[in-house]
């Protein structure tokens, strides 16, 4: 995926949508009061999740959107 900005295209890192989209969810769900430490939390919570577990979110996200 590319955004067209001025005259230059922008790509999209893989797997940077399905992460947004997986933290939009998230927040829609939530509710919480301070979105930037919610999304600081789920962020530190899918990092020990990935160095735990082998479980990387962006290289299954990526996935998904091939």
């Amino acid at each position: 995926m590319s955004i067209a900005y001025s005259n230059t295209n922008m790509r999209v890192p893989a797997g940077f949508r399905n992460l947004l989209e997986g933290l939009a969810r998230e927040v829609l769900r939530e509710q919480p009061t301070n979105v930037v430490a919610f999304a600081a939390q789920h962020f530190q919570k899918l990092l020990e999740q990935r160095e735990a577990g082998g479980i990387d979110p962006v290289a299954w996200g990526a996935m998904l959107e091939d």
